[in-house]
């Protein structure tokens, strides 16, 4: 369904359990960015009225799952560590090239979303599956759910905003370029390193 041409290896979930505190603060991290891509998106874009919509609602949806991160930090006896340069992402906007039209930056800017929520969406799935803490399983399959619809919306509007024939080329090319980033991440402890 998402669209993702190389899964994350199943023993990712082993690196993140032997530190549940640091997957929890980069996820944490992960919502804010979230939420700070949608007011990005509003600021940038306010004459794309539907688009200014959707992004006020992922605004407060974004940081309640923040919220949410943050209780089961406190709830464990952790404190929110520091933010820390996320690799994937970093390498993941180095793809389309700068500058362009403004209807060309939004569709960039909405694919990369699109597949950083699809990635997430993937990894959270693997967490419900396969962490043994069965409480923290449960919460990454309610937040899985919610990374698809997110997935779908963001690769949406581009297909919308964008010539379809040529979005979905470069959603393409976009997977496989990620792909390629993806075999050297899986190591870390973090939603996408």
């Amino acid at each position: 369904m998402l669209g993702l041409k190389l899964p994350t290896d199943p023993r990712w979930v082993n690196i993140v359990e032997k530190n549940i505190e640091e997957i929890l603060t980069d996820h944490a991290f992960c919502e804010q960015k979230a939420t700070s891509t949608a007011i990005s998106l509003i600021v940038s874009f306010p004459e794309y009225t539907e688009l200014v919509q959707e992004m006020t609602g992922l605004v407060t949806e974004e940081m309640s799952h923040f919220k949410m991160v943050h209780d089961i930090i406190i709830e464990r006896g952790y404190t929110l560590g520091r933010d820390r340069k996320d690799d994937y992402v970093v390498q993941l906007m180095k793809f389309f090239p700068k500058g362009g039209s403004r209807t060309t930056q939004l569709v960039h800017r909405l694919l990369y979303a699109a597949l950083i929520e699809a990635r997430s969406c993937e990894r959270f799935r693997l967490l419900s599956e396969e962490l043994e803490d069965k409480k923290l399983a449960k919460f990454y399959k309610k937040l899985m759910i919610s990374e698809a619809n997110h997935y779908t919306m963001f690769l949406g509007f581009a297909r919308k905003y964008g010539d379809r024939k040529e979005v979905d080329q470069k959603w393409n090319d976009l997977l496989d370029y990620e792909a390629q980033i993806m075999k050297d991440l899986g190591k870390k402890e973090t939603v996408h390193g």
